[in-house]
């Protein structure tokens, strides 16, 4: 088949080095690959064929700057992996001479906003926590009183935040002895709702999302969607967490869940890549781009979302790979040859 060239944006993110990978090993044609990143040190400058460093996602010059580099690359795909760059490309996906993996702007929007897609997903009487938005320390301190604080813990995170940044727990029974002897470095620690409204003052600008702590196992859904349902998907659990990153994953079969994504993908009429995330029966998170993905030798699901956003492969081919999904299928986040050669 014919070569082609797909470009990477946030190229320093976790999941670069196993979609790298993918996108490299998928046993039909060659793939260049053409990174880029706002960090000189991102790692994919060292496992692409090319690399640009580019302004930052939510910077100004950011998509002259990509446009520039699929002329200049000759580029024919352009596939986003940050949140923060989504919002930039959904607005400016058809000034494009080529696809860009991305939903449309309003579908980015309502995703990024994680209080809007609470709001959506709870109207459809799907599972999701219930909620505040508040601005300042006094706000905040009202809603987490509203949601049973003291005697329940909260959580608070920005209306729009990636990668858990921001997200805490409030909790009466907070321990700092505990936390700064017993914890390791780069633990979301536990905070009392005294300790965060001190942080924040009354002057505070940004919006907070103060909701129900969601408890339980951690369970994701990746996949394709074409707007209306998922084309191509698989569930997984979401084990040993660091830093709000999962490093192991265990892949599930599991109809009512997808069921559920199905639902959700329709509601927000999400395009091309998704992750919709899920702690205990709670969806916390869905986020309208590719995530780290629990890869087998004979699904390739980056792969065939560049070949479908190419019109090499139809959704109903694309469908047919359903039945290849293996439950039990295991990946470690960093370490993701283990997982191939397993």
């Amino acid at each position: 088949m014919k070569p082609i060239t797909v470009l990477l944006t946030a190229a320093g993110s976790p999941g670069t080095a196993a979609l790298v990978r993918a996108l490299r090993e998928n046993g039909e044609r060659d793939v260049r690959l053409v990174a880029a990143d706002m960090s000189e040190r991102s790692v994919g400058r060292h496992l692409c064929d090319a690399f640009e460093l580019v302004p930052p996602g939510d910077g100004p010059g950011f998509v002259a700057a990509l446009h520039a580099l699929v002329e200049r690359e000759a580029v024919d795909v352009v596939l986003p992996q940050s949140s923060y760059d989504l919002p930039p490309l959904a607005a400016a996906r058809d000034a494009f001479p080529v696809p860009v993996l991305v939903s449309p702007a309003e579908t980015v929007r309502r995703s990024n906003d994680k209080a809007e897609t609470y709001s959506l997903l709870r109207g459809l009487g799907l599972p999701a926590p219930d909620f505040r938005r508040a601005s300042g320390a006094t706000a905040v301190a009202e809603a987490a009183r509203e949601l049973g604080y003291p005697e329940r813990d909260v959580s608070v995170k920005p209306t729009f935040s990636s990668g858990s940044r921001g997200f805490r727990i409030i909790s009466a029974g907070a321990d700092r002895h505990t936390q700064l002897l017993t914890n390791r470095p780069g633990v979301a620690e536990a905070l009392r709702l005294e300790e965060l409204l001190e942080l924040l003052g009354d002057g505070e600008a940004k919006e907070w999302l103060v909701m129900e702590l969601a408890a339980g196992g951690e369970r994701t859904i990746d996949g394709i969607g074409d707007g209306r349902r998922i084309v191509l998907g698989h569930a997984k659990t979401r084990e040993a967490l660091r830093a709000g990153l999962a490093m192991y994953f265990v892949t599930l079969d599991d109809d009512a869940l997808m069921a559920l994504g199905e639902r959700i993908v329709e509601a927000l009429a999400i395009e091309h890549f998704f992750n919709i995330q899920l702690v205990g029966e709670h969806v916390i998170e869905v986020n309208p781009r590719i995530s780290t993905i629990v890869y087998q030798e004979n699904l390739n699901i980056p792969y065939l979302g560049v070949k479908r956003v190419l019109g090499e492969i139809s959704d109903d081919e694309l469908a047919s790979y359903r039945a290849r999904v293996r439950p039990g299928r295991t990946a470690l986040r960093y370490f993701d040859q283990l997982e191939w050669d397993a």
